[in-house]
Parts: C-alpha cells; sequence; structure tokens
C-alpha cells in the first residue's frame, strides 16, 4: 500500500486511461480521473492530488495550458505528461511549460509505475513545501500575507486564522483531525484551546460565506472537513 498517495490522470482516451487507474490503483494508489484539461484543472483543485499524470493532446484544455495552470497553484508538485508525438520540440515545450518527466504512447503501465515512485520519492527527499496561494472556490487564499482575496475585496487574517484555514486547505475535501490540529498549531488539545479553536473556526466560515460552494463541516469525534 502507499498510504493513500493520490495520483491525477487527465487522459482523454478512455480504454488507456481504465487500463492505467485499474493498475495504479491494484499497487494501492488513490486515483481521479479526468478526461480533459477543464475537467483536470477541477479535478486538481479538489482533489489535491500528490503527483499529477497528463494527456498533452486533449479536448477542451491541452495537457500544456493545464500544466501551465497547475504550476501557478502548485510549483512543486510532480508532473508526467503521456504524448504520442515524437518530436524532440514537444518533447520540450512540455519540460518547457513545467512537467517533471514524459512517457511517449504506446507505454508500459510497468514503465510508468516506476517514473511515478522515482519522483515521488524525490518530492519527499527534496521536501514538497505547501503554496502559498490556494483557490478556494472564488477565494484565493494567500497563507504569506495571510490575506482572503474574493473578487477586489481583500480579508485580512489573524496568523492564527491562517495557520487554521492552511491547515484545511491542505486537507481540502478531506477531514481533518481536530486533535492533530490543536497539537499542532497549540501544543496540546486541552478544553480552553478546543473552545479557542471553535471561536476561531466561526470566524473563517464568516469568511467564507460568500461563496456557497465554500463550507467547513464538523465531523463528529473526528474534526472538520473543508469543502469545495
Amino acid at each position: 500500500m502507499n498510504d493513500e498517495v493520490k495520483l491525477l490522470l487527465v487522459e482523454d482516451e478512455p480504454i488507456l486511461a481504465g487500463v492505467v487507474k485499474e493498475t495504479l490503483e491494484m499497487k494501492g494508489y488513490k486515483v481521479s480521473h479526468a478526461s480533459n484539461g477543464l475537467e483536470g484543472l477541477d479535478h486538481f483543485q479538489r482533489f489535491n492530488p500528490d503527483l499529477c499524470i497528463i494527456d498533452i493532446m486533449m479536448p477542451q484544455k491541452d495537457g500544456l495550458s493545464l500544466i501551465e495552470e497547475i504550476r501557478t497553484r502548485n510549483k512543486h508538485i510532480p508532473l508526467i505528461i503521456l504524448t504520442a508525438k515524437s518530436e524532440i520540440q514537444d518533447v520540450l515545450r512540455g519540460f518547457h511549460a513545467g512537467a517533471d518527466d514524459y512517457m511517449k504512447k504506446p507505454f508500459s503501465v510497468e514503465e510508468l509505475l516506476m517514473r511515478i515512485q522515482v519522483l515521488l520519492k524525490r518530492s519527499r527527499t527534496t521536501g514538497n513545501p505547501t503554496p502559498d496561494l490556494y483557490y478556494l472556490g472564488n477565494y484565493i487564499f494567500d497563507s504569506n500575507r495571510q490575506e482572503l482575496h474574493f473578487g477586489g475585496e481583500v480579508q485580512r487574517m489573524s496568523q492564527r486564522e491562517a495557520e487554521i484555514l492552511k491547515s484545511l486547505a491542505n486537507h481540502l475535501n478531506e477531514i481533518t483531525s481536530r486533535k492533530e490540529m490543536l497539537i499542532e498549531l497549540w501544543g496540546d488539545d486541552s478544553f480552553f484551546n478546543t473552545r479557542s479553536m471553535d471561536v476561531y473556526i466561526t470566524r473563517i466560515r464568516k469568511y467564507l460565506s460568500q461563496d456557497v460552494n465554500v463550507q467547513i463541516v464538523n465531523v463528529r469525534g473526528r474534526g472538520y472537513k473543508l469543502i469545495v
């Protein structure tokens, strides 16, 4: 098993996508599949993957454009491009857009697995810093500046508010353990700190109230989930 390592596969050929997805899942990876570039960007924001596998030639938004958009959001996530093209210029364009590796179709899924393992190991060894900018529905959260942007409005946040929102955003659409967050941010999970967190969560919910698709929900007995 791969401890719930999440992979995003963006591929418009259904048969190839099915084979790759099934094989990766058999190896213990959690895989989200999108069939075009627009879906791919949406899945990237919702799924928060550890690595992306992206076909170059796709409808609606090609793979190179998708890679460029992903790189504006996360400069460190490993990206593998799939290409049916053999021209070196096409491969170079992929690297220029921000890809870390490429595979030419047709390819061996076993080789793809090996390349995934190498990139994930490299990412963990060098460190994969969390991004400064988080795209949460119609909001942009700048964790470094501690600012939440909505349209032309800017909500400045306290350091603690920004730390809590960043912790939730790093586990987007997943449960964030209340106890772990308390220990991480406060140092212990005492009753006083628990009540303090409740106050901060209430404030952050108010900040996010202008987009109905962005919610922080309580998961009873476990923690919180930031849903986008």
